[in-house]
């Protein structure tokens, strides 16, 4: 057992001084006179903006060169180490010429970090963006007691009210019908359809063991050291058929299907479980609660900014609906190239069958939203193919929240599906902020086999390790955590970690006024950015020879904090110029199915290098991006190139226009920072084959090297997918289900 310290605060008064210095060169306060003028006159210091980055930096953020910040900060706080870091823009005209960061005049230090931004020296160019990145995103999320931004009205965004809607209830035949219906949905309303699954250790051990034990799950105490197992002395011991590490798109869809197969399933699951009524939708209090080391990932030089779900349903609760199925030209490359002949055949088109039919995925929608009806009215202008995206979700559910977690249910994620049947086959738990340290290996003739996992959590205050004993074991941490588990658990095959994939990322934007001219029709000027449907259109960019898409466009959801985070930042009063702007500019994204590859060792350290293909491509997508959204009547175009070039369209030429769009899509073949890539998916980083020096599992999911252990998530796919993955994740985790059922001595359904 080991009791959590209290963290001190890791800066000084010294370095708080130079921090709060460089958060106000981001941000500064500027008079103004209009209407927005609160907003403008707000420094990133008036709202604690440094206060809450100490706490990010020191102890959210685990990043290998998070010692740049303070190795910079204290650089910072001299006289010297600002004249090394700043050069002669940081020189006073009076002796002794040498000053803090804090006390160079405010527009030397935007110039400083400006120059930051495109230095020669790359851990230079890392700081800027991470401090620019982080600052941002600190400030925009930032809310007061009631819950407010104090940038919210100057830029137009509106949160949805937080009372959680009344469920509407049918008449019934007899009043106490109607009462014990209203009784029963209110109850899921408040506590969320899993409540009585969810079993969270951190509140009181003794009631959670009680319900496992109700459960049909036998616990004991270890008192001496003949335990079957043995793992750091365990506080307890519980016994499963099968425990399922991770509970999002894999890991869910393996369980549920057991379960219900009639097999005692635990699923540990590292977030915590928000019912629908807990659901802020406030956009900084969902990424620390719901994303990934908090939402603040980054590969090793920061040049690819990672977001992944690290709640109960993972990645499905808190992504963006889109429900695609396995394309035709991946499926043939799965399984001629790689030869995995179950994506040939009618096995897998049974499972994508199933999975969709258990979301209800559809393409219909009532209210399309602002970024897509800019993608449509775009591509049918210029005649470029466009399609409507199948989605989890019906044609009236278009909150656009849905990133932040979808408080009406309609969005048909793993937690209301696959683990509802978990939860009802009275076969299942989850048990919620646990944290898997290892598989359980035991070695009997030279053969391995998992026996369990063991696992940590905390109790008042104390953190304890457990251990749960089953007959298989199923890993479906997503490509970022589940290569850090295997390797922690021994096993040693040299594609764990690697053969990463991200499907990098890169956006262009348009600017809408709000007011309509003579080029702006009614359905462009009556919506906000971040309203409607979030992802309902998208175009392809075809390769010439393959017929193959080169890259995808589609459309972002982006709340303040991430949207200012991407922006380009070219002074104080030009971010803050270009937010003002936020509710009506549309965002479009190039993705492509990349061939560069990277490795993970741990969350907090992750490399990958994209291939020169893969920028061109990129480059193709953006190209597009910005030729529709200058179609479909954008007065200002741009992109999230550090140069923050924009470009009036109503004022410019057809020449000038092809200039800029060709000059500004041809600098994403840039590798130095210069452009803030994103990824969304993650994949590959354990993939399947036919043989272990070429692949970490087989066609059936399990380890080559450990038997009864499995693998379903993405780290499985054989190279990236090219489109959203949640439901080839499904469809390969439904497949993986009936390989367990098989091993464990059942039949398959498919």
């Amino acid at each position: 057992m080991e009791k959590t310290k209290k963290k001190k605060n890791a800066y000084s008064a010294a370095l708080m001084e130079e921090l709060t210095a460089v958060c106000d060169t981001f941000l500064p306060s500027i008079h103004l006179s209009d209407h927005h003028r609160q907003f403008y006159q707000t420094s990133a210091s008036m709202t604690q903006t440094p206060h809450h980055l100490a706490e990010m930096l020191g102890e959210k953020i685990k990043h290998p060169k998070i010692y740049l910040s303070r190795l910079a900060l204290f650089l910072l706080s001299t006289r010297l180490g600002t004249f090394i870091l700043c050069g002669r823009k940081s020189l006073s005209e009076n002796f002794p010429y040498l000053q803090r960061f804090s006390r160079v005049l405010p527009h030397k230090r935007e110039q400083i970090l400006l120059s930051w931004s495109d230095s020669c020296f790359s851990l230079l160019r890392i700081l800027y963006a991470a401090l620019k990145i982080f600052t941002l995103l600190v400030f925009f999320t930032l809310v007061n007691g009631k819950d407010e931004n104090v940038s919210w009205e100057a830029i137009g965004y509106i949160r949805p009210d937080r009372k959680a809607r009344k469920p509407v209830i049918q008449n019934t035949p007899h009043e106490k019908a109607r009462e014990k219906e209203e009784e029963c949905i209110s109850e899921k309303e408040r506590f969320g359809p899993l409540y009585n699954g969810i079993i969270n250790l951190n509140q009181s051990r003794e009631i959670a063991l009680q319900k496992l034990e109700k459960s049909g799950f036998p616990v004991s105490i270890p008192h001496s050291n003949g335990a079957k197992i043995k793992s750091s002395d365990p506080s307890f011991i519980v016994k499963c058929d099968v425990v399922v590490v991770g509970s999002g798109s894999g890991g869910g869809v393996v369980a549920g299907v057991l379960a219900e197969a009639g097999y005692k399933v635990l699923v540990l699951e590292k977030g915590s479980y928000l019912a629908r009524s807990n659901l802020s939708l406030l956009e900084g209090q969902t990424i620390d609660q719901m994303y990934l080391g908090n939402g603040v990932l980054g590969t090793d030089n920061m040049d690819v900014l990672l977001l992944a779900g690290s709640t109960v349903g993972g990645g499905s609760t808190i992504n963006w609906s889109a429900s695609i199925r396995t394309p035709p030209h991946v499926r043939k490359d799965w399984s001629e190239n790689h030869k995995l002949e179950m994506f040939g055949g009618e096995i897998y088109e049974n499972a994508l069958d199933v999975v969709c039919e258990k979301m209800g995925v559809q393409s219909e929608f009532e209210q399309e939203g602002f970024n897509s009806m800019i993608l449509r009215k775009g591509c049918e202008k210029l005649g470029y193919p466009v399609e409507s995206i199948p989605r989890n979700a019906g044609p009236d559910h278009h909150c656009g929240w849905c990133n932040l977690g979808c408080r009406d249910g309609k969005k048909k994620g793993v937690s209301e599906t696959w683990l509802v049947d978990l939860v009802e086959s009275g076969h299942g738990a989850i048990l919620t902020e646990c944290e898997a340290l290892k598989v359980i290996v035991d070695q009997k003739d030279r053969k391995k086999r998992a026996c369990g996992v063991s696992f940590m959590f905390e109790s008042d205050g104390v953190k304890e390790i457990a251990v749960i004993e089953s007959k298989i074991t199923v890993v479906a941490c997503g490509a970022i955590c589940t290569p850090p588990l295997l390797k922690r658990s021994g096993l040693t095959n040299r594609n764990i970690g690697r053969n990463l994939h991200l499907h990098p990322v890169v956006n262009a934007w348009g600017y809408f006024p709000d007011s309509p001219s003579s080029s702006n029709c009614n359905y462009v000027w009556q919506k906000r950015s971040y309203e409607g449907a979030i992802m309902t259109a998208m175009s392809k960019v075809e390769e010439e020879h393959s017929g193959y898409s080169a890259a995808v466009i589609q459309t972002p959801a982006l709340h303040p904090g991430m949207f200012s985070a991407l922006m380009p930042w070219r002074s104080g009063r030009d971010i803050k110029d270009r937010m003002v702007k936020y509710s009506r500019t549309a965002h479009l994204f190039a993705l492509v199915r990349d061939r560069g590859s990277g490795f993970v060792a741990s969350p907090d350290h992750v490399g990958y290098k994209m291939d020169g293909a893969d920028r061109e491509n990129l480059r193709k997508g953006i190209e597009r991006g910005l030729r529709v959204l200058a179609a479909a009547g954008a007065e200002e175009i741009g992109t999230h190139h550090r140069n923050g070039r924009v470009l009036k369209v109503k004022e410019a030429g057809e020449e000038e226009l092809e200039r800029f769009v060709v000059e500004e899509s041809s600098k994403v073949l840039e590798e130095n920072l210069s452009w803030p890539i994103s990824s969304a998916h993650q994949m590959g980083s354990c993939r399947m084959g036919v043989g272990p020096r070429g692949s970490a599992v087989g066609p059936t999911g399990e380890s080559w090297e450990v038997g009864g252990l499995f693998v379903a998530d993405s780290s499985v796919f054989p190279t990236a997918l090219g489109v959203n993955p949640m439901v080839t994740v499904q469809a390969i985790a439904y497949y993986v289900a009936q390989c367990v059922v098989q091993s464990l001595g059942g039949k398959r359904v498919v």
